[in-house]
């Protein structure tokens, strides 16, 4: 998508594309929704406190492993879909030197007919004829890799570790009942319907704000803003844990609040930078290390702060959101190693064209 749209609305696009993510959780929620009501309407049992050995029903094991088996569907599509894509207009004239391929394919995809340069795209490879991972990477990209994958490192640990206060949030919110009340399925199914609501309510609409502002605001500014509320209300929820469980109220807007700053915030454009910064010949290799590097923040988030607060102790949990609003504030500084890439060519940005458009500007009289 980076890579076909056009500097006025790829931003847009882009956060477009990562917002179907929320689209994907909502529908999660759905069909987990869906195939543990059928199981409890077919296997009734009685609530925990009243049998606990007959209140987990056998037929549960097959609820994961049905709603598992579901999302290979869609895979399977996006597959189909994919390749019947062509190869970006970018990666074919630029990496592989194709001129005149590329002029073919996009004038396909856009319907519009397109005119072969040769001789630019041969201008334009020799500018960037450098190793992925050479110092002169490092002197042009280097500082711009530290920041998307160390953004995307703070971001994930936090992001992951937000399911710490569920089980208060959940019950404050009338969600679900205590554990002891219901049977095994039928914990499945509240739960499923408790981040079924958390994500249309609170991380569905900071996705699509974010599609809506970021060509207004800019990328780094709603990052900074993203990572700089959601450090402030992990911090108010660190601090004031124990007054705030008895606040219903408050409680579950902060809860809901951080959820969607993190998505009109960080979530989002974590995604969107890397894929904007650097040029097309390492541009998926630079996203890919970014990612890699945002799922290692999302496995400390998983194991370490979330085993760490697995015996439910109020004092841990106090201090794990304050070192996460601390996480935040990290996260806010390393954004200040990032460029605002709003309303600029891929080209500019990375420097693809050999500083053309620098010279192209200082050339250009002023009026």
């Amino acid at each position: 998508m980076c890579e076909y749209a056009n500097k006025r609305t790829r931003g847009a696009f882009i956060a477009a594309v990562f917002a179907m993510q929320g689209v994907g959780i909502i529908f999660a929620g759905l069909v987990s929704m869906i195939v543990s009501k059928i199981f409890l309407s077919r296997f009734p049992a009685p609530p925990f406190h009243a049998a606990p050995i007959l209140s987990t029903q056998p037929q549960a094991d097959f609820i994961w492993r049905i709603v598992l088996m579901v999302g290979a569907f869609p895979a399977a599509l996006t597959y189909y879909w994919r390749m019947k894509m062509p190869e970006t207009g970018r990666y074919t004239a630029l990496v592989q030197g194709n001129a005149k391929q590329a002029a073919m394919d996009m004038g396909r995809v856009l319907e519009i007919e397109i005119e072969e340069e040769q001789g630019k795209v041969t201008q334009f490879k020799a500018a960037n004829d450098y190793p992925f991972l050479s110092n002169e990477f490092y002197k042009r990209h280097g500082v711009h890799l530290i920041g998307t994958m160390s953004t995307w490192f703070l971001l994930d640990i936090a992001f992951y570790s937000q399911s710490l206060t569920q089980k208060d949030v959940y019950p404050a919110m009338g969600l679900i009942k205590k554990d002891d009340e219901v049977n095994a399925i039928e914990e499945v199914y509240e739960t499923s319907r408790a981040m079924f609501i958390v994500a249309l309510f609170g991380n569905f609409p900071g996705y699509w704000f974010t599609v809506a502002f970021i060509e207004k605001l800019g990328r780094f500014t709603i990052q900074l803003l993203g990572f700089f509320v959601m450090s402030v209300f992990m911090l108010v929820l660190g601090i004031q844990y124990e007054n705030l469980k008895d606040q219903k109220g408050v409680f579950a807007l902060l809860y809901g609040l951080t959820f969607f700053f993190a998505n009109f915030g960080p979530n989002t454009t974590t995604f969107v930078f890397p894929a904007e910064l650097f040029p097309t010949r390492v541009r998926s290799t630079c996203h890919a290390f970014s990612a890699a590097a945002g799922k290692a923040g999302a496995m400390i988030g998983t194991f370490v702060v979330q085993s760490y607060t697995s015996d439910e102790n109020v004092s841990k949990i106090k201090h794990a959101l304050m070192v996460l609003a601390f996480t935040n504030m990290l996260g806010f500084c390393a954004t200040f190693l990032l460029p605002e890439t709003k309303g600029r060519s891929l080209e500019d940005i990375s420097g693809e064209d050999g500083g053309q458009n620098q010279r192209y500007k200082a050339a250009k009289p002023s009026v």
